[in-house]
């Protein structure tokens, strides 16, 4: 059987542009129809179309990828997945951007060596990168934070009067829907800020 050349293609959101990591493939010699494509995290392989590829990579098969970390940032599963393909399944993997990452070319015991460290270095660093953004994140929503910003949804404000919508919807005068409609929110919101009114409600009680 022939063998066959298989092109992936990774981003992390559905927004991103494939277009760069497309059109390497491509001159790469990659059919198309050979190309998978996932835009989700890299932090696993638990990827809809990654999986899909490798269930149909056969021994003597080559994997072509632009770049390291679009197979992944996760160092140990990189290293896994790495020695699932050319060792399990005996197929090839390209790094379109480290040309010393091509097991096609490094089939003696010397090349061997030169890649498994390349291999190594890089996916650790993309693992570092990896940390370093999410590392950066938390700090600077923690110093939002600290400046007053906000995170997810805005709280709606309670009407003035709805100790009284409160009250006609405990006694049977009007329904959620309604006593929701007239606080402008949903029924689930409006459940929850009740179970925080009667809640209030009870610290405010005095003890008996």
């Amino acid at each position: 059987m022939k063998s066959k050349v298989y092109g992936y293609i990774r981003v992390s959101t559905r927004e991103q542009n494939i277009e760069r990591q497309v059109i390497s493939l491509l001159e790469a010699g990659v059919s198309e129809k050979n190309i998978y494509i996932d835009k989700q995290s890299g932090k696993n392989f638990q990827r809809p179309a990654y999986k899909k590829m490798m269930s149909r990579v056969r021994e003597g098969d080559l994997i072509i990828i632009k770049s390291i970390d679009r197979l992944g940032r996760n160092y140990q599963e990189i290293m896994e997945q790495w020695r699932i393909i050319t060792k399990e399944k005996k197929a090839d993997i390209r790094i379109l951007d480290m040309p010393l990452l091509d097991t096609t070319q490094t089939k003696d015991l010397l090349g061997t060596f030169i890649s498994d460290v390349v291999l190594q270095l890089l996916s650790f660093v993309a693992e570092n990168e990896r940390d370093n953004i999410r590392q950066r994140q938390a700090e600077g929503i923690a110093a939002a934070k600290a400046r007053g910003v906000r995170f997810g949804k805005p709280v709606i404000p309670m009407p003035e009067n709805f100790p009284e919508l409160y009250g006609q919807w405990e006694t049977g005068s009007i329904t959620i829907n309604e006593l929701a409609g007239l606080c402008n929110m949903g029924r689930s919101t409006m459940y929850k800020r009740i179970g925080e009114y009667r809640a209030l409600m009870c610290l405010e009680r005095p003890s008996e």
